[in-house]
């Protein structure tokens, strides 16, 4: 799939001398929903920051549908919109008007029609007439989404955009994603939810100390990094795992009544897993089970794992 947005070689150093990025290179496809992860000081933001042109790079390009965020600003940044994590506007203007005003920012003509789908899209059209001073938290994120939107950008970021704002919003936040990626808009999202990240992205991208350390199909990194759990309810407990089991790395649970038994779904051997010869010896070794279940680990997991074993 083509890149719209094509990153390379790119670093950041402060005048202070910290490094926020460090050679980055990224390619973001068109019509994807790309989550951004990393902990907090991992340089999201200013990568975000450096590709929408805000902050000035140190080292290296960025090309957004072929336009250099550098030498072609206007026609590169006319492609993206930005939901910032922070609400930067007059908080005596109107919605009508700030959105308005956003859309003229582009060099975009006047079109009432578009603003007003953009605010139904958004819950906002019965507040459009409100001053920005009066509205929620709730509303006031939303309103960032308008003002992003209202120049019918083709790539949007979203920086922490559901931090902060309650259940109901998040989920119409993100049937509105969903609805975007559907007309062909690419999204690029941060998040602390990492639920939201593995439910929404197609693709995942992990950062740490300013590095891409992993870029990945979401699905693959489930089935390459993820890890099973298989977890046996015994009919009687067990005061230690039998010695001729020791070779499966078992583990006692539930007072002597569970045994657990952790392996890689992408195991390569023969019976891929381990599980047929494991329930096997089980038997060999007189121990009977009751139940079984199985739990994988979730995006998460995975994103603890590889961020403190970049520590």
């Amino acid at each position: 799939m083509q890149a719209i947005v094509s990153v390379r070689n790119l670093s950041k150093t402060y005048a202070s001398g910290f490094r926020a990025l460090n050679n980055i290179n990224l390619d973001i496809r068109q019509g994807e929903i790309f989550a951004l992860l990393g902990p907090n000081g991992a340089g999201k933001t200013t990568l975000i920051g450096t590709i929408c042109g805000i902050v000035n790079p140190s080292a290296g390009s960025i090309r957004v549908d072929g336009h250099d965020i550098v030498t072609d600003f206007r026609a590169a940044r006319s492609i993206i919109g930005l939901v910032p994590q922070e609400l930067t506007t007059d908080a005596f203007e109107s919605v009508w008007a700030t959105v308005c005003f956003s859309r003229g920012l582009f060099g975009r003509r006047a079109d009432p029609v578009h603003i007003e789908r953009v605010l139904r899209d958004l819950s906002l059209w019965d507040k459009k007439d409100n001053r920005i001073m009066t509205l929620s938290g709730g509303m006031k994120r939303r309103l960032l989404i308008a003002k992003a939107l209202s120049h019918e950008p083709r790539v949007l970021f979203l920086d922490e955009p559901s931090a902060g704002v309650d259940v109901e919003l998040r989920r119409d936040m993100w049937d509105l994603v969903r609805s975007l990626r559907d007309t062909g808009v690419t999204i690029i999202l941060t998040t602390h939810y990492i639920d939201e990240a593995e439910q929404m992205a197609d693709r995942i991208g992990v950062i740490s100390k300013g590095e891409i350390i992993l870029v990945e199909d979401k699905a693959e990194l489930m089935r390459k990094l993820g890890r099973k759990q298989l977890t046996l309810q015994l009919q009687e407990a067990l005061e230690f795992v039998p010695p001729r089991l020791g070779g499966y790395a078992l583990e006692l649970s539930g007072n002597g009544h569970e045994l657990i038994y952790t392996y890689d779904a992408s195991d390569k051997r023969d019976d891929r897993t381990g599980i047929t010869s494991l329930l096997r010896d089980l038997g060999e070794a007189g121990v009977r089970f009751k139940d079984l279940h199985t739990t994988q680990s979730s995006l998460e997991d995975i994103f603890v794992t590889l961020v403190k074993d970049r520590r």
